[in-house]
């Protein structure tokens, strides 16, 4: 039995996040993206492996090696995901800098 692992189990890792970065602007074969990390090849491989299970990224192949690149389909699930939080803290911080404008304008002036 084959189970899809979940796009946010695979994100919380910081290994995938930066590989994720990394793919964020190009297509890069697994031993470019595996240079980037003081690991082996295999447990790069093994990153690879699971975001590609969970359909982030997607394959092409180009001769012998293997090019990764972000299915952007994906990405947007959890950018939608994510969305109506951030609109949350941006109302959240607008707020806070509404008191401590008022706050500023309100304090007495220690001048000379």
């Amino acid at each position: 039995m084959n189970l899809r692992r979940d796009i946010f189990q695979a994100i919380a890792d910081p290994t995938r996040r930066t590989i994720l970065l990394l793919l964020a602007t190009q297509s890069l074969s697994a031993e470019a993206i595996a240079a980037n990390f003081d690991t082996a090849r295999p447990k790069v491989s093994k990153h690879l492996q699971i975001l590609t299970s969970c359909e982030l990224l997607t394959q092409e192949q180009k001769g012998r090696e293997i090019y990764y690149q972000l299915n952007i389909e994906k990405m947007k699930e959890i950018e939608d995901f994510i969305e109506p939080f951030r609109k949350i803290w941006e109302e959240r911080f607008d707020k806070l800098e509404q008191v401590m404008k008022n706050y500023q304008s309100n304090k007495p002036n220690n001048g000379p």
